[in-house]
């Protein structure tokens, strides 16, 4: 069973992924994994931090020459502002900011100092599962299942993004070459616009992201148990990210305001593309967002998820003091003033991490060879049983 764990500190050290459950024989982009981390520092709106820390990964286990070994993988990303022994540099927290972890945490340690919670309740820790979610994608890209996250909104702006095979590579380049991830040009000009309005009036913005998951086979996840449900655990994944809200899956929400002929896709099916990952079985529209029945259908699966704005704002909001319970202004910690960019990168990681646990979990192997061979065979009994894609006839079951 692939998983992860993570360890570490806003200001401690490092940070620290445990990955178990990747076969042997995996070859390790590291060069892909340090360019994620990399996305995941910038876009429009982020704080000094950034220019402070400069992300790569370094393996501590589980990896030889650049290949799995079949043992746990230790991902570390260092932190060059290591400073939380100091108590001038880091000094207690006793005005808790609203929406942050602050209170609440302090309460449950029973401290009137938030410190202990903020270093890890802090969004520094999606460094560690961003390099998680590349390590799995070195697997995922083994069987030509590619990802693609990016912002499609903030505020008032908002745009629609049509994203397949053939518009992925264009897709790409416009939200590189944007400076809050957005392949729309028009929206990401306006989303810029509303950071830097909220720059000036020490204020923050959130936003909408998306994560697209293309060339993904039917029949992963289950719906046999509840929590082993694909868009269980998606859900579970984005909304384990700081800050975010709202989890979407296809439609998401706009399914309580249509009727279900206009939500349900319809199925068809082309014999000449069984030989795809989708087996032939195509759809003119993808409402599900490649998910039905907690399974994947060979559709893309596409998630949209909601980030809050930061609760940490320059110019304070009410609160009170934990030691006096006097009312004063929630204290300020070195913030930005919008990561939404960087939330689609990590939501991207984590989407697709969640996606490689459920192909392992389908086709299995302690090896890559193994598990190349568990997915040549399943293939080839599809195509068997569906047509081969040559106009063959199918195998009745």
């Amino acid at each position: 069973m692939l998983s992860y764990r993570t360890a570490g500190e806003s200001h401690g050290p490092t940070m620290l992924a445990f990955v178990e459950g990747l076969p042997a024989g995996l070859r390790v982009d590291t060069g892909f994994i340090d360019a994620e981390l990399a996305r995941r520092q910038g876009g429009y709106g982020r704080g000094a931090r950034q220019r402070i820390e400069t992300d790569r990964v370094r393996i501590l286990g589980g990896v030889r020459a650049g290949i799995t070994l079949g043992s746990p993988v230790v991902l570390e990303v260092a932190n060059a502002d290591s400073r939380l022994d100091d108590p001038v540099r880091t000094p207690p927290v006793t005005r808790p900011r609203p929406g942050h972890a602050d209170l609440a945490g302090s309460l449950k340690w029973l401290t009137t100092d938030c410190r202990g919670t903020l270093e890890r309740a802090s969004a520094r820790e999606t460094a560690a599962r961003t390099a998680a979610g590349a390590l799995a994608r070195c697997l995922l890209r083994e069987f030509g299942i590619e990802c693609f996250g990016f912002v499609s909104g903030a505020i008032d702006a908002l745009c629609e993004v049509r994203v397949d095979a053939a518009s992925l590579a264009a897709l790409r380049a416009a939200r590189d070459a944007s400076e809050v991830y957005c392949p729309n040009p028009e929206t990401s000009a306006r989303i810029v616009e509303h950071i830097h309005r909220a720059k000036t009036e020490q204020d923050t913005v959130g936003g909408r992201v998306e994560a697209h998951v293309l060339g993904v086979p039917p029949g992963l996840g289950t719906c046999v148990q509840w929590d082993e449900r694909l868009d269980s655990r998606i859900a579970a994944a984005v909304m384990g990210i700081q800050a975010f809200k709202a989890v979407e899956i296809g439609l998401g929400t706009d399914c309580a305001w249509r009727f279900g002929s206009q939500v349900h896709d319809p199925i068809e099916h082309d014999r000449a593309r069984a030989a795809e990952p989708h087996l032939g079985f195509v759809r003119p529209t993808n409402n599900a967002g490649g998910l039905e029945g907690g399974m994947t259908n060979g559709m893309p699966v596409v998630v949209r998820g909601t980030m809050k704005p930061i609760s940490t704002l320059l110019r304070g909001m009410p609160s009170v003091d934990l030691v006096t319970h006097a009312a004063e202004r929630s204290q300020y910690e070195r913030s930005d003033v919008s990561a939404v960019a960087a939330a689609s990168v990590v939501m991207e990681n984590v989407v697709a991490f969640e996606v490689a646990r459920a192909f392992l979990a389908k086709f299995g192997g302690d090896s890559m060879d193994e598990l190349r061979a568990h997915h040549e065979a399943t293939v080839r009994l599809a195509c068997a049983l569906h047509g081969d894609g040559r106009g063959g006839p199918a195998v009745s079951r």
